[in-house]
């Protein structure tokens, strides 16, 4: 018998692991049927009547003592009685994630989870994944046919009014136990496929950002060396951590230092790279690195973050260039952001400039240490090749063309100490949803005082400094994860009346 029908559609669970299994059960039934019922509509010529649908599961709790039992934590419950709901979606991807909230909303309030069949249809597109282009797979026929017989993704659904802090459900509506809506999680799972050319699942628990490719082609050389064999003792050791490098193409180097037949995969073959090409360093557990350069611009930056934060990552980090603002600043200083000056415009509405975005001090203080590290400076010294400062962030890559009083003021009056286009938008995403978030850039460039970027100009400086500079995000990256997301989860990046999904 079915879960659909013994459960006549929901059940209460006191039990994470069981409440799991019949997410699973839902969505695995859910998907069988559109699969098959797609699967013969696209053999067939003469096209049945009616509609073909399945829905999402969905998780509710109804809370009536919000005192919980672990005041420290910044997610896992919910802040005043009440019933509470989400749709959920992709247990494949998802299944440690759902597990661990249900299990915080059962320690902390004691109560039941009710799993049950949804009232929103799961679209066809969805349900197909990354690797399925419906438009080239069917005929202009089956193209007029589809919305028929299979539902279709639906906008009005797919929005960011929870993270934004503007969806308010009458007194009769569920009030929501995660920022995202599953059709909302699903459409991003596909354009991370398509930005980046590979999985949502590949994706880490932390993401470095970078803007220029020099950053990638030395993590893609650090990446190979861990996978390939040795007889090293400390080489093995620190391969040891990683299981996997997926490149663009879904390509795949398994760790030959690790026991097990596990055979690389080719991946596919790409006629171009992708817009934003990803390369993830995979731990089991998914604790790994993913990589991704994000190209030029605040555009670029909002767009990966708005998808990669359905992942729930527990921090992304910006490393890039910059250009230096003061005299006193020198090519290949680390310039580290304690504020931003926010003129990128393309989050003006979700998250308007006047609305400070705060550093968070386990990603301020894990930067710093890791700089130390690396260059063996501490304390004092280390002033001598890094500041801390406001970082500014613009839309526009010829701001140096401005007329020198409009081009000045903001930059002095903020008493920022560098320029670029993305960090901004990165750290201003991470806040509106909840990402711990952090920057470290290097100068490049120092254009107020006649070190404009030309040609050949800055390839000395390009060489020396981007494979340290790399070294030192991902020792913040390895320091982060000792941390632990318990930890890095900051309240800061909590709101009032916040969901209770990490």
């Amino acid at each position: 018998m079915s879960f659909l029908m013994s459960f006549n559609k929901s059940k209460k669970f006191t039990d994470p692991d069981e409440a799991l299994e019949a997410i699973k059960a839902i969505y695995g039934e859910s998907r069988e049927k559109l699969l098959a019922g797609f699967s013969a509509f696209s053999k067939s010529t003469e096209f049945q009547k009616g509609r073909i649908s399945a829905n999402y599961p969905y998780m509710k709790i109804t809370v009536e003592n919000a005192k919980r039992v672990d005041s420290r934590l910044s997610y896992g419950f919910v802040s005043r009685p009440g019933t509470y709901s989400a749709t959920l979606t992709r247990p494949d991807i998802f299944d440690h994630y759902y597990r661990d909230q249900i299990a915080l909303l059962m320690k902390n309030h004691n109560v039941p989870v009710e799993i049950g069949v949804s009232d929103t249809p799961i679209p066809i597109h969805f349900i197909l994944g990354e690797d399925f282009h419906v438009e080239a797979d069917l005929t202009t026929r089956h193209m007029e046919t589809l919305p028929d017989i299979f539902d279709l993704p639906d906008l009005s659904i797919m929005d960011d009014q929870i993270a934004n802090g503007n969806h308010f459900p009458a007194d009769h509506e569920d009030k929501p136990l995660s920022l995202f809506t599953a059709p909302r999680v699903d459409i991003s799972l596909l354009r991370l496929k398509h930005y980046t050319a590979t999985n949502a699942a590949h994706f880490q628990n932390y993401v470095i950002f970078t803007n220029y490719q020099f950053y990638i082609d030395e993590f893609i050389k650090i990446a190979h060396d861990l996978m390939a064999p040795t007889d090293n003792a400390d080489k093995r050791k620190a391969s040891a951590e990683y299981s996997a490098f997926v490149e663009p193409g879904n390509k795949i180097i398994h760790n030959k230092n690790l026991q097990g037949n596990h055979t690389d995969a080719a991946g596919d073959t790409l006629r171009r790279m992708p817009q934003m090409p990803a390369y993830h360093l995979k731990r089991p557990d998914g604790s790994g690195i993913t990589m991704i350069n994000i190209g030029v611009g605040p555009s670029n930056a909002k767009t990966i973050t708005d998808h990669i934060a359905v992942l729930r990552p527990h921090a992304w980090i910006m490393l890039g260039h910059c250009a230096g603002l003061r005299n006193s600043q020198n090519l290949g200083d680390y310039c580290l952001a304690h504020g931003y000056l926010r003129e990128d415009n393309v989050l003006y509405r979700d998250l308007h400039p006047s609305i400070p975005v705060p550093a968070l001090s386990e990603i301020q203080l894990a930067l710093e240490k890791a700089v130390e590290d690396v260059t063996g400076l501490k304390g004092y010294d280390l002033k001598k090749i890094m500041r801390t400062g406001t970082v500014a962030s613009v839309d526009d890559r010829n701001w140096e063309l401005r007329p020198n009083i409009r081009k000045n003021a903001r930059l002095s009056q903020s008493r920022a100490i560098a320029l670029d286009m993305e960090s901004g938008t990165i750290a201003a995403n991470g806040f509106r949803f909840r990402v711990p978030y952090g920057t470290l850039l290097c100068v490049s460039d120092k254009p107020l005082h006649g070190m404009l970027k030309l040609p050949g100009m800055a390839e000395s400086f390009y060489r020396q400094r981007v494979e340290q500079h790399l070294q030192v995000g991902l020792l913040t990256m390895r320091l982060l994860r000792e941390i632990g997301p318990d930890k890095l989860h900051s309240r800061k990046l909590r709101s009032f009346d916040e969901v209770a999904f990490q």
